[in-house]
């Protein structure tokens, strides 16, 4: 029933990926509109973490990114479908500037592994197609809870030949390790809270982050080069821009805290280079330092209030 139920999804999603780009982009921000009338948690949460991050911002200037940040959301919603269910090479047609892919290929050539470091900016979708059409690779990721949303993600990110999903477990963790010591290329998202244990504090705009170690693990482990990489957005017109940029050397140093900082910095400048395509509908500063007496500043949210 489960892979009965991601094949119906499937269609559904290819469906809606085959329309026209100005339709998918009318509903995008249609979309966008309706989630920010309609207070969407979101959207909420987007403008509470833009209120964290800048608050020297003038309230006119934040409340004009954050619309842009939702309508941005409502588009690539629609836009990771037409990834999803397009061939490959149509897509990678879309990537019309590139930047430090020098960096990538020295590193894959020095077969020392490489860990390609890929915040929630952009698309990252189209980010692991160009990544799979120049090499096998293991992506790590989050399972959803739903089964079925598994199998559909398992589904419509498939590529038997060149890409290896590895669930973010203690098995999956140690097929990485394995993948960076043969000299392969792991791709990671980074910016998701972990859990206790599994991270330490680092600041992020500013703030400090629960942030997880295993970038800093793999790469002090494995001597693998460390590249931070995303495919952002340059029009109106599914135009993106393919950008390398090379990792501070304390990111592989043995100072954990130095490394999860290094880590949060890159991510952090990526943000602001576009800060209107960083994924700001996360809960980012859930958990606070032990000790600081902060408080989750999602609670009033949490609790219908703003």
């Amino acid at each position: 029933m489960t892979e009965f139920l991601a094949s119906l999804l499937h269609v559904l999603a290819t469906l809606i990926g085959r329309l026209p780009w100005p339709l998918q982009r009318a509903l995008g921000d249609g979309l966008g509109r309706l989630v920010r009338a309609a207070g969407v948690r979101e959207s909420v949460v987007a403008l509470r973490n833009l209120e964290l991050a800048f608050p020297d911002m003038p309230a006119g200037e934040r409340a004009a990114l954050h619309a842009e940040v939702i309508r941005t959301t409502g588009r690539q919603a629609f836009e990771t479908l037409r990834l999803w269910t397009r061939p490959h090479a149509e897509n990678l047609a879309l990537i019309r500037e590139r930047t430090g892919v020098e960096l990538f290929e020295d590193a894959l050539a020095a077969g020392r592994g490489v860990i390609v470091v890929a915040p929630h900016h952009g698309n990252w979708e189209l980010l692991n197609q160009w990544l799979a059409a120049r090499t096998p690779l293991a992506i790590l990721y989050k399972a959803p809870e739903s089964a079925v949303g598994e199998a559909f993600l398992r589904r419509v990110r498939a590529d038997a030949d060149q890409v290896t999903q590895v669930r973010a477990e203690g098995p999956g963790i140690r097929q990485l390790f394995k993948v960076l010591k043969a000299g392969g290329v792991v791709g990671i998202l980074p910016d998701q809270q972990p859990k206790v244990g599994d991270g330490v504090f680092a600041p992020f705009f500013g703030i400090q982050a629960l942030t997880m170690t295993l970038v800093s693990r793999l790469a002090e482990r494995s001597g693998a080069t460390v590249l931070f990489a995303s495919c952002e957005r340059i029009d109106d017109d599914l135009g993106f821009a393919l950008r390398f940029d090379a990792a501070p050397a304390a990111l592989s140093g043995p100072d954990i805290e130095a490394s999860v900082a290094a880590l949060n910095a890159g991510v952090e400048h990526m943000a602001r280079r576009a800060p209107a395509q960083y994924q700001w509908t996360y809960k980012r500063f859930t958990l606070r330092p032990p000790g600081s007496g902060e408080s989750n500043p999602y609670r009033d949210l949490e609790h219908g209030r703003r």
